[in-house]
């Protein structure tokens, strides 16, 4: 496929050779006058000639207007040029051969490829060329060589250097179309960049604002939190206070409520601790601390409970999982692994829909420091092939409209990275999707 400046060179090339034909036709046709007053006798025999000539090149303008026509501009362009040349020496060879006014025509379409027409300058030179060969052809083959030899190199010096003037206009005539189409290209270039900066802006702008909306919650959630402790506290000294009454001891029915609220309340109080950690975390405080992964998983499960309902989950984790790095981060990761393959799950309607999250002891590939190794498999839709390469590209989202600025990904991708790793995707479409990645084993003692 041709560039879009190669594309651009192309349509102005037919669009001059268009109008280089039209007008050459028509000088053809024209030149009947002089046709009439200085050869009279050769008028009708020219005529003919002359007509057929025209109806070649108004054929060849209106080819070069299709698409079969503008593929072979180049070849059609000298065609209809040579048309007229052709013409010319076979109407010198017919009148006066060296001696005859006709030469004049010659000169005047080299200058006027030269001036005109968007020919490169090894065009141009096979051109001219080509008329020299031509008209020394037609004088030499003339009854009246012997007389006209002279003739005949003066007029063959003139038309060469013609052709010099017409080459080295030529030459800065090329040189100005091309920094004109480098200009073109570079606009074209700089236009499409500030299209996509602003598209960027835009994404970036909505992407501010939304952050602040989630700032905003954010401090509202952490006063809630902490106002929602206490009154969970009170509840949970209260329920152990009353199930040590006689009166509760000695009904079955009460202990079991009071049982039933004391398991609802430890629920609220590790959903408020799991919330503290996720969002208690202050901006410059050092986020590499040793912390349990299992933890982190527990909690991140817990806080995606609504978008895992129905759905089983395998935990295939080593005894010691102490790591090093940034838990709420890391609790925000999971919650994101397990958003989207809950979401690929649902989508997939599958009927035993799975989450298997596995973890073990490895040497690192590069430095043999002890590492973590995480994988997160769901048997959900899967990836496309297209997507695989771009699902980690900020604001990419392959859900509706509103329901995502395809974020999450992105970030965890740097969250990950941040702990000296990177985070990886593989799939098979239609059947299954693994995310993986590893964080440096903390000491736990």
């Amino acid at each position: 496929m041709q560039s879009k400046h190669q594309n651009e060179i192309n349509q102005f090339r037919i669009t001059y050779s268009r109008a280089g034909s039209l007008t050459a036709a028509v000088l053809v046709i024209s030149g009947l006058g002089l046709d009439y007053f200085l050869y009279p006798s050769q008028f009708l025999s020219f005529l003919g000639v002359r007509i057929l000539i025209t109806v070649l090149t108004i054929a060849t303008f209106f080819y070069l207007g299709t698409k079969e026509g503008a593929e072979h501009v180049k070849s059609l362009t000298f065609f209809w040029l040579f048309l007229p040349q052709i013409m010319i020496c076979w109407m010198i060879n017919c009148t006066e051969g060296a001696h005859s006014i006709y030469f004049i025509g010659l000169n005047l379409a080299i200058y006027a490829i030269g001036v005109f027409l968007p020919l490169s300058v090894m065009e141009g030179l096979f051109f001219n060329t080509v008329t020299v060969l031509l008209y020394i052809a037609a004088c030499y083959f003339h009854p009246t060589i012997v007389d006209g030899v002279r003739l005949l190199f003066g007029n063959s010096l003139f038309l060469i250097l013609a052709t010099g003037a017409a080459t080295v206009t030529t030459h800065f005539n090329e040189q100005q179309r091309n920094k004109l189409f480098a200009l073109q290209d570079e606009v074209h270039t700089k236009n499409a960049s500030l299209e996509q900066s602003n598209r960027n802006l835009a994404d970036i702008k909505g992407h501010m604002i939304q952050q602040e909306k989630m700032s905003a919650l954010g401090t509202l959630s952490a006063g809630l939190l902490h106002e929602l402790n206490n009154p969970v506290n009170y509840s949970m000294m209260a329920i152990g206070m009353a199930e040590m009454e006689p009166e509760a001891l000695a009904n079955t029915m009460l202990k079991e409520s009071l049982a039933d609220a004391k398991e609802g309340m430890t629920r609220v109080r590790d959903i408020v601790t799991d919330l503290k950690t996720f969002a208690y975390q202050k901006p410059g405080e050092d986020t590499r601390r040793v912390f349990l992964f299992e933890n982190a998983l527990r909690s991140g499960l817990r806080l995606s409970g609504f978008e895992l309902k129905d759905i089983a989950i395998e935990q295939d984790l080593p005894i010691d999982t102490h790591v090093l790095g940034d838990e709420p981060a890391m609790i925000g990761v999971l919650i994101n692994l397990a958003t989207n393959a809950a979401l690929a799950l649902k989508k997939s309607a599958c009927a035993q829909p799975l989450i298997h999250i596995k973890a073990w002891h490895a040497p690192s590939s590069t430095d043999n420091s002890p590492r973590l190794y995480v994988t997160v498999r769901d048997n959900g839709t899967g990836i496309k092939p297209e997507n695989l390469t771009r699902i980690f590209e900020p604001f990419f989202t392959t859900r509706d409209v509103g329901h995502g600025l395809g974020l999450g990904l992105a970030v965890s991708y740097a969250i990950i990275q941040r702990h000296g790793s990177e985070l990886t995707v593989t799939s098979s479409e239609g059947e299954w999707a693994e995310f993986a990645f590893d964080l440096p084993v903390g000491n736990s003692t």
